[in-house]
C-alpha cells in the first residue's frame, strides 16, 4: 500500500484514533470498557457471603474470601448493580431486634403484702401512750422502698464501656409538697469534710431486760445440717422520739437540748454513704430540737445490696423476679433480723439480765405476746465547742439486743445482734457475692468484704449504732434463703462476733466525721424559728435538702401513699 493511499484513509476531522460512537452494545451484548491490566475471574461465583467474613480462618481465610475482589470489571461493577429497595434491607422473617427500657418508673406504695397469722391494720401497743411495734408479725410497715442507680444484667460491673449509661431515676421518699419551703442544700462532699471529738458519752438510766446469748449459734454448722430461721412472735418496739415518754421527761428537767434515737442519729452521721432515699422530721420547740421519723418511714426498714454497683432492679426496669424487687428484699432482710435476734437468745425468766427499769412502752394488761429481749439506754453526749457560750448535749436513746458472760472473766458483756441475708449469690442485685454455703467457712473473709462493699450504709449504721450503746460485741449472722426462689424459709449459716469500734475502723467509718454532721444540722435549726423540719436526701444527688413545712404536716390523716403490712410469713 502506498503512502499516499494510506494517508487518504486517515479521517478528514481533526482528531486522532478510532471513531466515536454512543452505542453501548457489541453485536447485541453489554460492553463494559475494561483495562488490559485487570486479571479475568469467574464469570459468577456464589460462594461469597455478601462479603462478610463471619469466621476466623486466618490468612489463609483471608485469601480464599477476597482474593476474587479484583476481578474483571471489578472498578466498574456498579454500572450494573441492581437497587434494592430500601425495605427489603432491613427485612427479616424473625424480629430481632433488642428490646431496652431505658427509661423508668417509680411509683410509691407498691410492694409486697405479706399475710400470716398476725394481726393486721396499723398494730400499735400502748403501755404510757401508743407506741409502733415492730417485728415478724403485725405492725404497720411501708412497703415502698427505692433503689440506686446504675444498670446491668446479672453480674454486670461498671466501667468505660458504660460511661453513656444513662442513670436511674428515682422517687423521694417522701412527697414534696409545693407549700414547703426550701431552706438549705448540703452536698455529701461538704459533709466528708465535717469532724467534731466527742467523749465517749455518759449513761443517764436503763430500761427493759435482756437473755442472754446461745453460745451454741457461734459453732460453725455440722456438714449437710442447717438450722432453720424460726418466726418468734415477741414484742418489740421502734417508737419516734417525740412519743418516747421517758424523752419528754428527760426534755422537762432540761437534761439536755438535743433528743434523737439510735435509729435516727445513725442515719444521720452515715448520711454520705446512703443512696436511697430517706427523710428526717426535725421539730424545734423552744430550745430543744427533736429528731424524729414519719410512721412507715424507710428508716425502720433493712435495706439490700444499697450500695452495689449493681443494685436489685424494680418491676419497670426489666426485673421478673417478684421476690427480689427492692422493696420485697427490704421486707423480707426487716423480718429476718426481728427473728433473728429472738432466736439466738436463751429465754429464761431465772436467768435474765434485768435493768434497773421496767420497759416503758409495754403494757402486759393490752399484749398478748411475750416481751421480747431489749434493753434501753439514756445516754448523753457533748456537742460543745470551746466558742459555745452554753454547752450542746445530745441525748439518745440506744438499744441492746442480749447480754453474755466473758469467757475469761466472768462478766456480763453488752451485745447487738443483727443478721445479714443472701438472696441468691447468682441474681442480679447480687453485687458479686459469694456463694455462703460454700465459701462462708473457708472464705469469710472474702465473704464480709464484699457485703462492706455491698451494704456500706446499713453495715456502717449498725456500727454506729453498736458504739453509741457502748456494746461490747456486735454480732453478725448469715441467714440465707433455703431455696433462692423462696422467699419465706430460711438458714442460719453462721454467726460471728465483733469489736463495733475495730469493725469501723475496717470500714473506714469515721465517728467524728458523723458528730460533725449532727452539729451541723443542728446550728442551721437553732439559728431558726420554732416550727417543723424536714431532712430529705436527694433520690438521685448525693445531697441533703433541708425543708420547712407547716406544723400539721406528718399529722394523723396527713400522710398518703403508704401501705400496710398486715404481718409476717411463717417459716417453719
Amino acid at each position: 500500500m502506498s503512502l499516499e493511499a494510506l494517508v487518504s484513509s486517515l479521517p478528514s476531522d481533526e482528531a486522532w484514533g478510532p471513531s466515536i460512537t454512543s452505542e453501548a452494545l457489541v453485536e447485541g451484548v453489554p460492553y463494559a470498557p475494561y483495562s488490559k491490566g485487570d486479571k479475568l475471574g469467574r464469570m459468577a461465583d456464589w460462594t461469597q457471603s455478601d462479603g462478610k467474613d463471619n469466621g476466623r480462618g486466618g490468612r489463609q481465610q483471608y485469601n480464599r474470601n477476597y482474593r476474587d475482589q479484583q476481578v474483571y470489571g471489578a472498578g466498574t461493577s456498579s454500572l450494573f448493580a441492581v437497587q434494592v429497595a430500601e425495605d427489603e434491607s432491613s427485612f427479616s422473617v424473625v424480629d430481632n431486634t433488642r428490646t431496652s427500657t431505658k427509661t423508668r418508673g417509680f411509683g410509691r406504695g407498691g410492694g409486697t403484702v405479706f399475710r400470716g397469722r398476725g394481726r393486721g391494720g396499723r398494730d400499735q401497743r400502748g403501755g404510757r401512750g401508743t407506741f409502733q411495734r415492730v417485728g415478724g408479725r403485725g405492725g404497720q410497715q411501708s412497703a415502698y422502698y427505692d433503689n440506686r442507680g446504675g444498670r446491668g444484667g446479672r453480674g454486670r460491673r461498671f466501667g468505660w464501656k458504660d460511661y453513656d449509661k444513662p442513670q436511674r431515676n428515682r422517687d423521694s421518699s417522701v412527697n414534696i409538697k409545693p407549700d414547703w419551703q426550701m431552706l438549705e442544700e448540703i452536698d455529701f462532699n461538704r459533709l466528708a469534710k465535717l469532724n467534731l471529738e466527742t467523749s465517749a458519752g455518759e449513761d443517764i438510766d436503763s430500761y427493759g431486760f435482756l437473755y442472754y446469748y446461745d453460745r451454741s449459734y457461734d459453732k460453725p454448722p455440722v456438714k449437710n445440717t442447717e438450722r432453720k430461721l424460726n418466726v418468734v412472735d415477741r414484742a418489740a418496739y421502734n417508737v419516734t422520739t417525740s412519743s418516747d415518754p421517758i424523752i419528754q421527761e428527760l426534755a422537762e428537767k432540761d437534761e439536755a437540748t438535743i433528743f434523737a434515737t439510735d435509729n435516727i442519729l445513725s442515719m444521720l452521721m452515715c448520711a454520705p454513704r446512703s443512696v436511697y432515699s430517706w427523710d428526717l422530721v426535725i421539730t424545734r420547740h423552744g430550745n430543744k430540737i427533736y429528731l424524729d421519723k414519719r410512721d412507715g418511714s424507710s428508716l425502720d426498714m433493712v435495706s439490700v445490696n444499697e450500695n452495689a454497683a449493681d443494685a436489685p432492679l424494680e418491676a419497670s426496669e426489666g426485673n421478673k423476679d417478684s421476690i427480689n424487687f427492692p422493696g420485697a428484699l427490704a421486707l423480707e432482710a426487716t423480718f429476718i433480723n426481728h427473728n433473728f435476734a429472738n432466736q439466738t437468745v436463751m429465754e429464761s425468766d431465772t436467768s435474765k439480765f434485768e435493768m434497773p427499769h421496767e420497759n416503758p412502752f409495754y403494757n402486759p394488761s393490752e399484749e398478748t405476746e411475750a416481751l421480747a429481749s431489749k434493753a434501753y439506754k439514756y445516754r448523753r453526749f457533748d456537742l460543745s465547742l470551746e466558742k459555745d457560750e452554753d454547752p450542746l448535749h445530745l441525748i439518745v436513746r440506744t438499744e441492746i439486743d442480749a447480754v453474755v458472760k466473758n469467757n475469761i472473766s466472768g462478766e456480763d458483756q453488752y451485745l447487738t445482734v443483727k443478721a445479714l441475708n443472701e438472696f441468691d449469690h447468682k441474681a442480679q442485685g447480687s453485687g458479686g457475692a459469694l456463694d455462703w454455703r460454700t465459701k462462708l467457712t473457708s472464705q469469710r473473709g472474702a465473704v464480709v468484704a464484699t457485703e462492706m462493699k455491698n451494704n456500706s450504709c446499713k453495715l456502717a449504721r449498725w456500727t454506729v449504732q453498736s458504739i453509741l450503746a457502748k456494746a461490747d460485741v456486735m454480732k453478725l449472722g448469715f441467714v440465707s434463703r433455703s431455696t433462692p426462689k423462696s422467699n419465706d424459709r430460711h438458714v442460719i449459716l453462721g454467726v460471728v462476733g465483733y469489736d463495733p469500734r475495730k469493725f469501723a475502723e475496717q470500714m473506714n467509718l469515721n465517728l467524728s466525721n458523723g458528730w460533725g454532721i449532727v452539729r451541723t444540722i443542728v446550728d442551721m435549726c437553732l439559728k431558726m424559728n420554732e416550727g417543723k423540719y424536714v431532712l430529705v436526701k436527694d433520690p438521685n444527688k448525693p445531697l441533703l435538702r433541708l425543708y420547712e413545712v407547716p406544723a400539721g404536716t406528718f399529722e394523723e390523716g396527713e400522710e398518703d401513699g403508704e401501705a400496710i403490712i398486715d404481718g409476717g410469713e411463717d417459716e417453719e
